[in-house]
């Protein structure tokens, strides 16, 4: 029998900030930059080593990272981008930020990953950018992404939020795509409090995302228009309508002490995946996250699936029982076009995407995160397994 874990709950994620952690965050607070300075330089050259990738633009958030991606793939009124209904709300909407429109397409049911050929059947005339998004951890199929962008003459964005660390074919997300957005939200592999990035190998974009991160302003001579002559020491200029979505140095110090540990995080993530896959995966009446060949996923999620024909009661109910016994299970996510404001603008209504629907349907997001212990792990498997025995048809 599992321990009782409802005065010692486990969530289904968390972040892990230990004292060499709490030691960098100290140091940048009594340095002389507490924002724009030297540590946020270091941590964007660490994010860019990491996935491999020319250039890593650091950000005040997620969303504010896929803004940003937008704006630097030129997406404006009348622009569409073919992006998929299973995700975080903020990946359809960054499109709406700049005037453009979110045109959703389904998902693959073994991965939860947009599929290419449903995408490529939404591709218009007016679709600017394709926006899939590395569900769970495992990356998309940005193979066949990057073969219809080149076709189609469109920017692939890669919503990496879940990815950091992830692989396709022995390739590092992260210098795949045209542009790679990143979220250190507490809940994902690395923290930074709040933040995110985007990487590119192409200079042009990095320079736009830049640009928009610091309210479209440029002090760099070479970028510079105005009349020379006039260029005093204060000059500079705004070139664009950006934003201030900068991000701190004393969370670029906590990001660049998490990211040293990327690959200890990413492992013991892998490690809990394995137990869970062995130890539930042969149950009839629950689906295990899919994996394809050729990629080493980042598991930011463990995505448990429900199978409701296999139980005498339905994915409510499980996802209860496992909460009263103290598991923090979470649900990602309600599909985005199913969101009221999108029913209410784009006509959207359930049906529209039966794959995506089918996979939130049973979804149940069981805990993972690196600071689970080994008896943490035994007692989710024996919780989920006990829960499943008594609602089991």
């Amino acid at each position: 029998m599992p321990r009782d874990r409802r005065h010692a709950p486990i969530p289904y994620g968390h972040h892990w900030i230990g004292e060499e952690d709490i030691a960098a965050v100290a140091a940048a607070l009594r340095a002389d930059w507490i924002t724009q300075g030297p540590t946020g330089e270091r941590f964007e050259q660490a994010i860019a080593a990491a996935t491999g990738a020319r250039h890593a633009v650091a950000f005040s958030s997620g969303t504010a990272a896929l803004h940003a991606a937008c704006f630097a793939a030129g997406i404006g009124p009348g622009d569409e981008v073919v992006t998929t209904p299973l995700s975080f709300a903020a990946s359809a909407n960054c499109a709406l930020y700049l005037g453009g429109r979110p045109v959703f397409a389904d998902v693959s049911p073994d991965t939860g990953n947009l599929d290419p050929d449903l995408a490529a059947k939404a591709v218009t005339a007016h679709t600017k950018a394709i926006l899939p998004v590395d569900y769970a951890g495992h990356p998309a199929d940005l193979e066949a992404f990057r073969a219809l962008a080149r076709e189609r003459g469109l920017c692939l964005i890669e919503d990496a939020s879940h990815a950091i660390g992830a692989k396709l074919h022995g390739r590092p997300i992260g210098a795949i795509a045209d542009l790679t957005t990143f979220s250190f939200h507490p809940v994902k592999t690395i923290t930074t409090g709040e933040g995110g990035a985007v990487t590119t190998d192409d200079d042009a974009l990095a320079r736009s995302l830049r640009l928009f991160r610091s309210h479209g302003i440029t002090k760099t001579p070479e970028d510079l228009t105005g009349d020379e002559s006039e260029r005093g020491p204060w000059y500079y200029e705004m070139q664009a309508l950006g934003y201030n979505y900068r991000i701190t140095d004393f969370q670029c110090a906590l990001g660049l002490a998490q990211i040293g540990k990327l690959d200890r995080f990413l492992a013991r993530r892998c490690d809990i995946v394995a137990r869970y896959d062995e130890a539930l995966g042969a149950d009839p009446a629950l689906r295990i996250p899919g994996r394809r060949p050729g990629v080493e996923p980042a598991w930011h999620l463990y995505p448990l699936r429900v199978r409701p024909e296999r139980l005498r009661t339905g994915r409510r109910d499980v996802f209860e029982r496992l909460r009263t016994r103290g598991l923090g299970v979470q649900v990602h996510y309600i599909p985005t076009p199913l969101q009221p404001y999108y029913r209410k603008h784009f006509g959207h209504a359930p049906g529209d995407f039966p794959n995506a629907e089918a996979y939130y349907a049973g979804e149940i997001s069981i805990p993972l995160y690196p600071r689970m212990t080994d008896e943490d792990v035994a007692d989710v498997i024996a919780i989920v397994r006990e829960v499943i025995d008594e609602v089991r048809a």
